[in-house]
């Protein structure tokens, strides 16, 4: 099966490498220093799950080059998937379906609406993962799990090749039926990771020892709840309670992609994350003081760090 990785960072690269790994054809899209490095030193998984070495690896800045495949996934940042979805073109044949994997919840409308409803699926992913330096990915802990589906539920026979793939890949997957639901369990899971991590500038582990911290944590993630199922979701009951489980089992240096950022002056995805869940309760006329207060705080850092 013939894949291509479109942003090679701490998604992308974890799960192309281990694609590539299990047998895969997989190039990979990258830029500047990463991309040289891949191509001279090939491409480097290190941390909690052991070491994954693809070399040599396919990897180039040029989408077009690549030619048709089979799997898209679509690893950009939010701000980058509708420049850069318009280049798709090249890579899609009759039956090539494009996963984006961004955070949030808007990048499939946003793929449907350049590229069209057939060429899209969604996708969800779990993994605590960074570009550690150029051409090596760096993941803390073990947890690495992808989540896909046809939009409109079927099992087609391009879902069903591509999940017998990844069932050979060293990652948990799952073919869903209702990828709507996995997706907003993701959403809430990560407007607390993310938002929490980033404004109090710790990891995990510190955020859950403090009740009165891991409490706010909480209540992010009942407003991000709220407004799912305002959205139409079918967000199961105990939804906050398997997440909040799920967070205490997290490596305690665990933080959010948003949160190394912020540390290192990057934009951030805010608007799409704790901006995305205090617009839907705008809408739905449903309170999110907790998301309001992450946005403002952070609002200042979102295009980089402000000038002194």
């Amino acid at each position: 099966m013939k894949i291509a990785v479109i942003g090679t960072g701490g998604v992308g690269g974890s799960f192309g490498a281990a694609l590539a790994k299990a047998g895969a054809d997989v190039a990979f899209v990258a830029r500047g220093a990463h991309l040289a490095a891949m191509q001279e030193n090939g491409l480097r998984v290190e941390g909690g799950r052991g070491e994954t070495v693809i070399r040599p690896v396919q990897a180039t800045d040029n989408i077009a080059s690549i030619g048709s495949v089979d799997i898209v996934l679509f690893c950009v940042k939010l701000w980058d998937v509708k420049p850069v979805g318009a280049q798709l073109g090249p890579l899609l044949a009759q039956d090539t379906a494009v996963i984006p994997l961004q955070n949030g919840v808007d990048a499939a409308r946003w793929l449907v609406e350049i590229l069209g409803a057939t060429a899209v699926m969604n996708g969800t992913v779990a993994v605590s993962a960074t570009i550690d330096r150029p051409g090596v990915i760096r993941q803390t802990g073990k947890m690495m799990s992808l989540t896909f589906g046809e939009m409109d539920g079927r099992m087609t026979r391009r879902a069903e090749q591509f999940h017998a793939l990844c069932d050979r890949a060293d990652f948990d997957v799952t073919l869903s039926d209702n990828i709507a639901v996995p997706l907003w369990v993701k959403f809430m899971a990560l407007t607390a990771m993310s938002g929490c991590t980033a404004l109090s500038r710790l990891p995990i582990g510190k955020l859950r020892d403090d009740p009165e911290i891991f409490a706010w944590f909480e209540s992010v993630m009942r407003e991000t709840e709220a407004v799912g199922r305002a959205e139409g979701v079918a967000l199961p009951a105990d939804t906050v309670d398997k997440l909040i489980g799920l967070t205490r089992s997290l490596p305690p240096e665990a933080r959010a992609s948003m949160a190394v950022d912020l540390s290192r002056g990057n934009r951030l995805e805010l608007p799409w994350l704790a901006g995305k869940v205090v617009e839907l309760g705008r809408k739905h006329g449903i309170p999110t003081p907790s998301n309001w207060g992450i946005y403002v705080a952070l609002k200042p850092y979102a295009n980089g760090a402000p000038p002194p």
